[in-house]
């Protein structure tokens, strides 16, 4: 079968890909403008058949390859790559570790970025073959810069494809598995800034003062009552208080108190209510303190809502590559990170994929996550994934939605 030759060939160029991947954990960049790491993936893709475009509001292009093989219907499908790293210091011991200090590719869009250009490099060789228009979509600012959205702003992706994938390492996840689920996936991400605003003082005369200190305090344990009370325990919500800041000595009341935060939900529905909700009780908390709140969000990603037929699609490409009904697991429950790929998915239909890149042969379950600092990745996956992303188009250009 065709994945198969997908994957001898993803075998074949491994080192092409664990090169690239190397070169760019090396140097990471952060945000919307990642020109080195983009430069890199230009020269590894130098003389293929790929028409590539830019936009005015990140570095991030798309290259797109054109099929040779006519059909009674002309398909068009997206893959998507993210290229940007995490502000955090790297504590591995690896020798391709990050040479800028407090970046590190800590969440794995190294590979991501160095397994879609092996995509295209397998789906370059194979252009005769393929009856439609493969997008390859190289996009930075990920990590909370809404990269996706800036492309999709500046034009890039127009047309809309007929479907759109994408794949994200999981270290802590068993070697060459691929998972995925249909419906919710991924959480959508806001955050929040709750000022406390009273009247500061002496501490020894908190009569004479509004201390905003203990409001903020309470408004701390009123919020996860507000969510375990006003939510069904089914419904997945998350408000987490991260950040608390007031004063600045042991005998001042201070004027304000400032908390900060995160908001995960699963549907529009739920975000909606929680922003609601999370105002009204920091301004009734406040006032029975004698002070007074102001609640601020700042809108994330969209919750990251995958397409039954995309994930079935999925799903039958992994079992294929892999060679048995292991090499597929369909998650029971959403993950309640974000991901920009959502604003590809309110568009169009299509899935993203989680890709165990654990040593083979380790306890997967004890592997250093995403976001960790010592993370690692068995390169040997790197090919699965590679394969993984160009058999979801292959396939879908090939039979779409099994219509």
């Amino acid at each position: 079968m065709l994945t198969d030759t997908l994957l001898d060939t993803a075998r074949s160029i491994q080192p092409e890909t664990v090169a690239l991947r190397r070169a760019i954990h090396a140097e990471p960049e952060l945000g919307l403008h990642t020109p080195m790491t983009m430069a890199k993936v230009r020269e590894a893709l130098a003389n293929l058949p790929l028409e590539w475009k830019s936009g005015s509001s990140t570095t991030g292009e798309v290259a797109t390859l054109v099929g040779g093989k006519a059909g009674s219907k002309t398909r068009r499908v997206l893959l998507r790559g993210d290229m940007d790293a995490l502000p955090m210091d790297e504590k591995t011991d690896l020798e391709f570790a990050s040479t800028i200090a407090g970046r590190m590719h800590a969440c794995g869009h190294d590979t991501h970025t160095a397994m879609l250009a092996g995509a295209a490099k397998v789906l370059c060789a194979q252009r005769e073959e393929l009856a439609g228009t493969v997008d390859f979509m190289f996009q930075p600012g990920e990590e909370g810069h809404h990269g996706a959205r800036f492309m999709l702003d500046d034009g890039l992706i127009d047309p809309l494809p007929d479907a759109a994938f994408a794949l994200h390492i999981m270290p802590n996840a068993e070697f060459g598995r691929v998972a995925g689920r249909a419906g919710a996936l991924m959480a959508a991400a806001d955050q929040f800034t709750i000022t406390v605003k009273g009247r500061g003082g002496h501490a020894s005369m908190p009569h004479d003062c509004a201390d905003p200190v203990p409001a903020a305090a309470a408004i701390v344990s009123a919020i996860q009552a507000m969510v375990t009370r006003r939510f069904r325990a089914t419904n997945a919500v998350v408000v987490t208080v991260t950040r608390i800041e007031a004063g600045t000595t042991f005998n001042v009341i201070p004027d304000d108190a400032v908390l900060q935060g995160t908001i995960r939900t699963l549907s529009p529905e739920h975000r909606a209510k929680v922003h609601e909700l999370l105002a009204q009780t920091a301004a009734d908390i406040a006032r029975a303190h004698g002070v007074e709140a102001n609640c601020e969000i700042e809108h994330g990603f969209p919750v990251t809502i995958c397409d039954e037929r995309a994930v079935k699609l999925g799903a039958k490409v992994a079992r294929e590559i892999g060679g048995s009904e292991r090499a597929w697991r369909d998650l029971a429950d959403p993950i309640m990170g974000a991901e920009d790929f959502s604003y590809l998915l309110e568009k169009v239909p299509g899935a993203m994929f989680f890709l165990g890149v654990a040593p083979e042969g380790d306890d997967w379950s004890a592997c250093c996550a995403i976001h960790s600092p010592r993370m690692h990745v068995d390169e040997d996956a790197l090919p699965r994934g590679v394969a993984m992303l160009a058999g979801c188009a292959v396939e879908f250009l090939e039979n779409g939605w099994g219509e």
